[in-house]
């Protein structure tokens, strides 16, 4: 491809809005441009890398019995009510009537219609099992589209799903998935790990996302080095007593005693008062949930109380899965008030028909402070059993740097991190709700058993881009590059330069290089800095003095070094030589990886 003829243009400088390095590098190297919010086209030189990146997933996809289908964009809101989720989704689903009124929505994902597929093609055993994968455009209303590709809004996903007559199968299928998943993260340059993770809407109760480990990320990842534990820090499990501290040093429980504390509204200004530890006191956090009616006719938002050992943090997360709520927001000071609790002073203690969740921590801490719900007074000697009852006792606490591994019992470090890709054991959730079922072979019906298995194609670009770039700009790796190679033509008018560059440009592309041929009539400068901007893995340099000296100059976008400087009788051969190497060091990445629940 010759630069001037390239659809698209380098940019000296990014728009203030671009704040993350994938973001800035992406609109100054010319592969994206933004149309809206969380809306971007595509330009070329990006359309190239993606096609290589669905490439490899495609071939990993196939190799483990995939088969290639295309779903629609546009759903008819008919599946989506049979499978609930019309209701239990957010403001992110987008619905709309066509012209003939009838309800449609955008597709988010794809489950309903694979369900109702599979009832449609699927009556025997003998047809199972049966995997199916397609690359297509999702919508996602987010409410905050953030950092360029790595949170929008339209975006395409490569979602596969399998169907099985048993749970082994679906296992199997799972444990195919995951190997495959990192096959594909490695051929694209890119280091990731599994974790445990939240099915939220999704259903099924065993999930693992593949995250990029990077502190711009959105989530926060959980690990323990000694057992190699690690989860979405949404579900992590941890140990409630801190290193080395006794959960309780008391023998009896104290008298509850009613006690003054004017002004004091935070965990932080009633420890600092009774000089007493956070852990010491009981925290107090209001969601308002968001529920099915009991008639299945639309939903109903209901007050969920919230009570944490005062060290700890509100696990938003936990709480919906705990509470069975399809989502939740803060509760208001008016909704609060509603039913008795006092705002800064509130507590369980006497309250009726509210939902009270309490952290596993509670019930394993004596003498708790605890607000009196009146203005400025508290509790001392607070003792859940004795005192007070919860709806529902639960993990839904946050792990924090430094806690215990609940497994191993040894210390958890939080990272950040952004999730590229998901697997779920998704069970009968959907092929119940669509009635999706199999002759088995004893002749009764069975619902099929399916996965939902995800990779944002995008948003993996993304987070190569901000996995490997330097200060000069993007270095892609060889198997996803636009082109494997930069050709760059220092020549100022035609002539001998020329038409060495022309030459070279010829046999290169006839041998299935790809080749990003710079013609353009800028200076040296220009063209150098726009090569590393771009980033192509390896940049061929054809200037009037060295074709003098019968060289041309080899750089690796990876190295260091100003090029090297090669015959121009052995240049094809050296640039051959440098592809080939450079694949071998991503093959060498592509290894079996341990499966950990």
């Amino acid at each position: 491809m010759r630069m001037s003829q390239l659809f698209s243009q380098t940019l000296r400088e990014a728009p203030n809005e671009a704040e993350v390095a994938s973001h800035i590098l992406l609109l100054r190297a010319g592969y994206i441009r933004q149309l809206a919010s969380g809306v971007f086209s595509y330009l070329p030189l990006a359309q190239r890398a993606l096609g290589k990146i669905e490439g490899i997933i495609r071939a990993e996809m196939d190799s483990i019995g995939g088969q290639e289908i295309k779903m629609p964009v546009v759903h008819t809101a008919e599946v989506w009510k049979e499978s609930g989720r019309y209701l239990e989704y957010d403001e992110s689903l987008t619905r709309f009537q066509d012209r003939h009124g009838r309800d449609m929505v955008l597709a988010t994902t794809h489950e309903e219609i694979v369900a109702d597929l599979a009832r449609k093609e699927i009556k025997s055993y003998r047809q199972l099992p049966q995997m199916i994968y397609h690359f297509q455009t999702k919508w996602r209303d987010e409410a905050r589209p953030t950092s360029g590709l790595l949170r929008v809004r339209e975006f395409t996903m490569k979602d596969s799903y399998s169907l099985d007559a048993t749970a082994e199968g679906l296992e199997g299928q799972y444990l195919a998935h995951y190997q495959a998943y990192f096959n594909i993260f490695h051929r694209c340059g890119i280091p990731i790990v599994a974790v445990a993770a939240d099915s939220g809407i999704m259903g099924g109760k065993v999930s693992h996302e593949f995250m990029y480990v990077t502190g711009v990320g959105e989530d926060t990842i959980v690990r323990c080095d000694g057992c190699s534990y690690a989860a979405n820090g949404q579900v992590a499990e941890f140990n409630r007593s801190e290193a080395g501290s006794a959960e309780s040093a008391v023998s009896e429980l104290a008298a509850m005693e009613k006690i003054p504390t004017p002004d004091t509204r935070t965990i932080e200004d009633l420890a600092q008062l009774l000089d007493v530890e956070t852990r010491q006191t009981a925290k107090a956090v209001f969601f308002m949930g968001r529920f099915k009616k009991k008639d299945g006719e639309g939903d109903e938002e209901r007050l969920i109380f919230t009570v944490v050992r005062g060290d700890l943090d509100v696990n938003e997360t936990k709480v919906s899965n705990a509470a069975g709520a399809l989502g939740l927001r803060p509760a208001h000071d008016d909704e609060i008030k509603a039913v008795g609790a006092v705002v800064g002073y509130a507590s369980p203690i006497g309250l009726q028909d509210v939902l009270i969740i309490a952290d596993e921590s509670v019930p394993a801490a004596a003498n708790l402070v605890a607000g009196a719900n009146e203005e400025g007074y508290h509790m001392k000697g607070v003792n859940y059993g004795r005192d007070w009852e919860a709806t529902m006792v639960a993990d839904i606490a946050s792990a924090r740097e430094g806690d215990t591994c609940a497994r191993c019992g040894k210390p958890l470090t939080l990272t950040r991190g952004v999730e590229v890709g998901n697997i779920f054991q998704l069970g009968t959730r959907f092929t119940d709700a669509l009635g999706a079922s199999f002759l088995n072979e004893n002749g009764k019906a069975q619902s099929i058993i399916m996965g939902s298995y995800g990779i944002g194609v995008g948003r993996l670009l993304a987070c190569v881009a901000e996995h490997s770039h330097d200060d000069a700009g993007l270095i892609w790796p060889i198997t996803i590059a636009p082109y494997h190679m930069h050709l760059v033509s220092l020549a100022k008018s035609d002539g001998d330069t020329r038409t060495a560059a022309e030459d070279l440009y010829a046999q290169l592309t006839s041998r299935g290089i790809e080749v990003l041929y710079d013609d353009r009539k800028e200076n040296p400068g220009v063209k150098f800095k726009d090569a590393d901007l771009i980033g192509c893995p390896v940049r061929v340099t054809v200037g009037d003095r060295g074709l003098k000296n019968g060289i041309m100059e080899v750089k690796v976008r990876t190295e260091d070094d100003k090029g090297q400087e090669v015959s121009v009788a052995d240049i094809v051969a050296r640039v051959e030589t440098k592809l080939a190497d450079l694949r071998s060091a991503i093959e060498t990445t592509v290894v079996e990886v341990p499966y950990e629940d």
